[in-house]
């Protein structure tokens, strides 16, 4: 063979890259939106779980027949409508007949199609299938030109483009996908409920949904378990169509003789496999994070039940289950992500109301539809009765055409003046049949399709009859699906979440020991065991020193205050231990560069805490308001520089003793000071240029000034001998009186 020619240039097709690949990955996006991901708005399926129902019935799978291998069905799927691998398939079909994935099971499974635990289901050679009623109710009206159908991938078969959906599927069983650039996650909800805001919007469209919450109240999910969201945050979420829910397990208290007793969990969260939870609890246990369990077991046979055992009789059953609650997924939170394509083709993220109301108007346009399609085939019959009523009148003429003319049809078409089809029927006639053509049963069957005739009639040209009949259907199968039935019964509870003690709860999850911590000057921090007395034994870097030692329990928060006015929050349990140096606090907390470490101390919920900066402004903050929750901290005094945070104490009296770097003290009445979350303060002492706030004393009256001198010994002085230092706020004060400790501090050097 001789070597190829090169091509010549008119076979090159010049293309410019990036837009071809902008083109095509476009393509790929919109096919991934609309053929796998999101969910149809008016039935609420994706291609291939109504490519399955829709095989499904073609194999006879109703809900009264027998069953057949899935293997079949999926073989039927990927052959004539689904060409993707079976696997997929199969795993989306297993999903619509799981009891504890899906509400209202569209599939129903015979073997084993996996189960709560999170196993996976045996393998389609080995598994049965066939349609339950809620299927059919999808499908109702399929064969009557309820809705539009189009060629598969190959052009030998047809499919629906979206099933008729005689059941609001969308929010009863709820959807997830993944597509590019935006996903959907919409739990499933109780059709009865739905039923009845539906009926709810027939009748007023313009409802607010906070009217239709009172319908639909929540979630309804197959595993059961209680609702603790708020119905504010509820309502908002079905308003915009993003939000979630909070789900909890169901669990109760259970005896167990001589003051013992157990939590038993008999619900957990929707998607969560439960032998994944047990495995979590008893990791958490072996890690000592839950210090008030003991054990956790799984006796669950057919229903759930895990068996939580306390650590003793005296545990609190309530904060055992809330320290679970916030470390595992005993409490999940279920996301609401209402993306779904309106009308099968734009992707739209939608409300409780436009969700309804888009299923409505579909019920509306299946509903119209198969009238007419009734209407056409009521029009052909009575043709045919009218044929037959002729051969019945002229049965003699009738039968002597046939048996003598060579064209019977033109000739009985000429001599009777019927039409083609009716010449057929006529034709087409049994002989047996002939001493049944009585004319009073003719003409009774022909006047009872009349009459249906206009009553369908009218029923396309009225909206309000369109409506009525539809409100009719949806009552109906709110009473098939009603909360007095198995399936239909509501299965998750709402109710709000106790009011659990945050500290305690802190407590619960950590062990309470008693340790001491350890700041140096160069911002080393450090946490020993037990409470120390002298700091004499500690060991510091060469060039460091001890700054402050806080006694507290591993339970404590501790608040750190920095001279940029900033207050960080340190877990007790967390501070590194005492081996070493311990570790440079800016590794827990962001403080800005060149700041300093002013105070440091155990919170303390519901207490006063009085702040200032260096040139003498101030505020009195509650404690509560000074709990960070990021490793920034929270900015709570607003210094400029060259001003800096200065002291952050104990605001527990009624009286302020300030002094200043030039010995003036004044004492006021704590009453003369705001009480604020953040800003910048009021004065509260006046200084010169120079002469920056030295410490400030919150003390009570009745108890009088205390200090501490740079020895240790404590002095104390009644209020009868400060009168020379009382005085208003923002004064300057008057020069300490003897004996008090140069270095201008309450609290000794």
């Amino acid at each position: 063979m001789g070597e190829a020619l090169p091509p010549s240039a008119a076979e090159f097709h010049t293309v410019d890259l990036r837009e071809t690949l902008e083109e095509r990955y476009l393509q790929y996006a919109l096919s991934t939106i609309t053929q796998r991901a999101l969910p149809d708005a008016r039935d609420g399926l994706k291609p291939v779980h109504r490519r399955i129902l829709h095989a499904m019935r073609l194999l006879r799978l109703d809900p009264d027949q027998g069953f057949k291998k899935c293997a079949r069905v999926v073989g039927d799927v990927i052959g004539k409508y689904h060409p993707h691998g079976e696997q997929s398939v199969y795993d989306a079909l297993v999903r619509l007949a799981q009891d504890f994935a899906v509400r209202y099971p569209l599939v129903e499974g015979q073997g084993n199609f996996g189960n709560i635990d999170g196993d996976g289901a045996a393998a389609q050679r080995y598994t049965e299938a066939r349609l339950t009623d809620v299927a059919m109710r999808l499908l109702e009206g399929l064969t009557e030109d309820a809705v539009d159908f189009r060629s598969t991938y190959d052009g030998e078969e047809d499919e629906p483009l979206v099933l008729p959906a005689n059941f609001p599927n969308l929010l009863a069983n709820g959807s997830s996908g993944i597509a590019v650039g935006m996903a959907t996650s919409i739990p499933p909800h109780n059709v009865a409920e739905l039923c009845a805001a539906a009926e709810h919007l027939i009748n007023d469209p313009e409802a607010t949904t906070d009217r239709l919450v009172d319908f639909v109240r929540g979630p309804d999910f197959p595993t059961g378990g209680i609702l603790v969201e708020e119905r504010a945050a509820i309502v908002e979420a079905y308003e915009t169509g993003r939000g979630g829910f909070r789900v909890r397990a169901r669990w109760e208290r259970e005896d167990t003789g001589n003051g013992t007793w157990v939590a038993v969990v008999t619900e957990i969260p929707w998607q969560v496999p439960k032998s994944r939870l047990v495995e979590k609890i008893a990791e958490l246990l072996l890690a000592r994070r839950l210090p008030l369990l003991k054990d956790v077991r799984d006796e669950s046979a057919e229903d759930v039940r895990l068996v939580l055992e306390p650590k003793n009789r005296t545990v609190d059953p309530v904060l055992l289950m809330e320290s679970l609650f916030k470390l595992t997924e005993l409490e999940s939170r279920i996301s609401l992500n209402m993306n779904v394509l309106d009308g099968g083709a734009v992707p739209k993220v939608m409300g409780l109301g436009p969700v309804l109301k888009a299923w409505l108007a579909h019920r509306q346009e299946v509903l119209v539809r198969r009238t007419r399609f009734r209407l056409e085939a009521i029009a052909r019959r009575l043709e045919v009765l009218d044929g037959y009523l002729v051969a019945y009148l002229n049965l003699d003429e009738v039968i002597s055409i046939i048996r003598t003319e060579d064209e019977p049809k033109s000739a009985l078409i000429a001599r009777f003046s019927i039409t083609d089809n009716q010449a057929e029927a006529i034709l087409n006639m049994r002989l047996r049949a002939l001493r049944k053509l009585e004319e009073i049963e003719i003409r009774g069957e022909h006047d009872k399709l009349v009459a249906e005739g206009d009553r369908l009639d009218k029923l396309v040209k009225s909206d309000k009859r369109q409506w009525g009949a539809i409100s009719a259907e949806i009552r109906a199968l709110a009473e098939a699906y009603g909360p007095d039935t198995e399936l239909g019964a509501r299965r998750t509870r709402f109710e709000s979440a106790p009011e659990a003690d945050l500290g305690d709860l802190h407590t619960a999850m950590v062990e309470r020991e008693p340790i001491t911590v350890v700041l140096t000057e160069k911002g080393w921090i450090r946490a020993l065991k037990g409470h120390l007395d002298d700091a004499g034994s500690l060991g510091f870097k060469s060039d460091d020193r001890l700054k402050l030692m806080v006694r507290c329990q591993t339970t404590d928060k501790l608040l750190l205050l920095s001279t940029a006015g900033k207050v960080f929050t340190l877990a007790a349990d967390r501070l590194p231990g005492g081996r070493g140096f311990g570790e440079p606090v800016r590794i827990m907390a962001d403080m800005e560069p060149g700041s300093d470490i002013v105070e440091l101390f155990v919170h303390t919920p519901g207490a006063e805490r009085l702040i200032a900066s260096d040139r003498g402004d101030g505020f009195v903050v509650p404690e509560d308001d000074l709990v960070a929750t990021t490793r920034k901290g929270k900015q709570v005094l607003n210094v400029k520089t060259p001003a800096e945070a200065a002291v952050l104490v104990a605001a527990a009296g009624d009286r302020v003793a300030a002094i200043g770097s030039n010995r003036k003290l004044l004492i006021f009445g704590l009453d003369e000071l705001p009480r604020m979350g953040r800003g910048k303060g009021i004065r509260l002492q006046k200084y010169g240029k120079d002469v920056r706030l030295s410490d400030v004393l919150v003390f009570s009256a009745a108890e009088g000034m205390s200090w501490t001198d740079s020895s240790g010994r404590q002095f104390n002085k009644p209020m009868s001998e400060l009168a020379d230092w009382i005085g208003e706020r923002a004064q300057a004060g008057r020069v300490a009186p003897q004996g008090f400790p140069r270095t201008n501090r309450f609290r000794g050097a």
